[in-house]
């Protein structure tokens, strides 16, 4: 149980429950019993990555999909030092794409890892999906060498977020999105990049996410 709590930052039964997708009496149940039920295995592995053997018996490697992030058993089962009065953090390692992506398909966007990055274990969600900002559109908000979150599974389009939108032959861009006279308009913070338009019909085949944070610097980057 501790190293289902280490590995998926989950501090309380609360969070805990809700990382399983299980009531809080099953959290219970499951300590009082000395037995973690076979599916949260599955689950975890599916969410996390997490190795089985690892979670019931503490033999690595921690991950079998390191894709979903990896931190070596060593780093997770200690806690970082933090100010007094804080909470631990702790820190996880994913993987990082260009915004071009793969570009194997011109009419569908597939990430193209080119480095890893570790980021908080709070920032982290199994829809994450981080791009590194390749270009100076979204300057000043967002600028060039930025890391964004984009958060697969939030393809809404409210007025005036930020979402990561494929462009063929172009690969992803960083825009505010709004929606007029039955159509979206992507707009750009550096206003010498011109307004873009996405028919409607198309426009939820190529959003890939929405923006959900950013890791960047506070001066530009050449």
């Amino acid at each position: 149980m501790e190293r289902i709590k280490k590995a998926t930052g989950a501090r309380t039964q609360v969070q805990l429950a809700e990382v399983l997708e299980v009531r809080q009496s099953s959290i219970s149940d499951a300590k009082r019993r000395c037995s973690v039920p076979s599916d949260w295995f599955l689950k975890l592995y599916r969410s996390h990555g997490l190795n089985p053997n690892w979670l019931s018996d503490g033999h690595e490697p921690v991950y079998l999909i390191t894709a979903k992030g990896h931190v070596s058993a060593e780093n997770l089962l200690r806690e970082a030092p933090a100010a007094y009065g804080r909470t631990h953090a702790r820190g996880r390692v994913v993987p990082v794409s260009s915004m071009a992506g793969a570009g194997t398909d011109p009419a569908a966007w597939q990430p193209m890892p080119v480095e890893d990055l570790t980021i908080p274990e709070t920032f982290f969600r199994p829809s994450l999906q981080v791009l590194r900002v390749d270009s100076a559109g979204m300057e000043p908000v967002i600028l060039r060498g930025a890391f964004v979150g984009v958060d697969q599974d939030q393809r809404q389009h409210p007025d005036g977020d930020l979402c990561a939108v494929h462009f063929p032959h172009q690969g992803l861009l960083i825009r505010r999105v709004y929606y007029q006279d039955g159509q979206f308009v992507l707009k750009a913070e550096d206003k010498a990049h011109a307004d873009l338009h996405v028919p409607a019909a198309e426009m939820s085949a190529r959003t890939v996410g929405r923006v959900i944070w950013v890791i960047q610097s506070l001066s530009p980057q050449s």
